[in-house]
């Protein structure tokens, strides 16, 4: 650049020249020339300073803004970008929101069932005959007489009002079927409550009770929730050889938003069993979507926690659970699967699943499954 020498301004009227402001428009003209080296430069860092404000120059003189071309391209990139990510971003929030509502309901359910004296009795369960209808008020009597004692409940539907308590007709499985006629009775919710069937080894097995109807409610917290009871339930009594079906008292099936989607298995539903009238245990399984196996069933538990870090094996009383519910979460091996509860340093449970039978078997066996639950 030039260097811009001091100009004479001659004063009016007439008289000698005087340099009046010279200095100022030498200033300006640098200034402006440098504007103009900025704005040829697009980019660079224009370092000219004013020497009267001490101020860089101009951003508007340096000629940086991005043409309509370039704002257009960059809102297209952001919008796929959005477009690719969101629903994934979106899909792990629910995840997490209904895995946090899922574990406190089961806090406040299995709170309230320990606060329960006994879990069998409740209700009027009878037969009909030629001249008069089976009368069945279980389930009802159980929530109304028993539960709501113990939690809170804002509503209480009959088996022929479910829908008024936000149960939804149509759901789907673990497994993506679609179940189109929510069960509304507990041989509905599972028929081995109510048949004679061959178990896997052989044996013959019959198992009758009356069917029950199914009860709904909904929670103070918002969440819909359908009851399957069985008054007759028993206890444990240090068997190693036995059948899930008497055992179960209570069983839950949750729609944590009530009628609002996915109404999906394993995301916003999912199931809670109360099995043994006293010293109740309660269990929540979600179960892994693929059965794994077959092995031992030392090596069932790294194979859950090899297949996903989050999953473990089932407890007897989870793998019960998970047959009671069989048909909501759909493909289920019939094959014998493991449990993590151990009898000895050689034997542990084991669920024979077409009958429902619980058995103590060795350890070493290599022809059982594995269905591992989340934790």
């Amino acid at each position: 650049m030039k260097e811009i020498k001091s100009v004479n301004i001659l004063s009016g009227g007439g008289g000698s020249p005087e340099p009046v402001a010279s200095a100022t428009l030498g200033l300006r003209l640098a200034l402006n020339a440098t504007a103009r080296a900025c704005s040829r430069k697009r980019g660079f860092a224009c370092r000219a300073l004013d020497s009267a404000q001490g101020k860089p120059c101009s951003v508007a003189l340096l000629g940086l803004a991005f043409t309509m071309a370039e704002i257009l391209l960059s809102l297209t990139i952001i919008g796929v970008v959005a477009a690719i990510t969101l629903p994934s971003l979106t899909g792990n929030i629910n995840e997490r929101t209904w895995n946090t509502q899922r574990k406190a309901l089961y806090a406040r359910m299995s709170q309230a069932i320990m606060l329960m004296p006994a879990l069998n009795g409740y209700g009027t369960l009878t037969e009909g005959d030629s001249s008069t209808s089976a009368e069945d008020t279980a389930a009802e009597t159980f929530v109304t007489a028993g539960l709501s004692k113990v939690l809170k409940i804002n509503n209480v539907c009959d088996n022929e009002h479910l829908e008024d308590c936000g149960i939804t007709s149509k759901f789907t499985t673990l497994t993506a079927s679609t179940v189109s006629s929510f069960p509304d009775t507990l041989v509905k919710l599972n028929s081995m409550f109510n048949s004679s069937v061959i178990n896997g080894c052989g044996t013959s097995f019959s198992y009758s009770q009356l069917d029950t109807k199914a009860a709904a409610f909904e929670t103070a917290n918002g969440e819909s929730i359908v009851v399957y009871y069985n008054p007759r339930c028993v206890s444990a009594m240090g068997e190693t050889n036995f059948y899930t079906q008497p055992k179960l008292c209570a069983n839950f099936i949750y729609d944590l938003n009530g009628t609002k989607g996915p109404n999906t298995l394993g995301k916003d539903m999912g199931f809670i069993s109360a099995f043994y009238p006293t010293d109740t245990v309660v269990v929540a399984p979600m179960p892994l979507l693929k059965a794994l196996g077959p092995s031992t069933q030392q090596e069932a538990g790294p194979l859950c926690t090899d297949n996903d870090s989050e999953s473990r094996l089932p407890t007897r009383e989870e793998v019960m659970s998970m047959w009671v519910n069989k048909n909501l979460i759909g493909s289920i091996t019939t094959m014998g699967m493991w449990t993590s509860s151990v009898e000895s340093s050689t034997q542990a449970w084991l669920m024979d699943f077409l009958p429902g039978r619980l058995y103590v078997s060795g350890r070493s066996r290599t022809d059982v499954y594995t269905r591992c639950v989340k934790r």
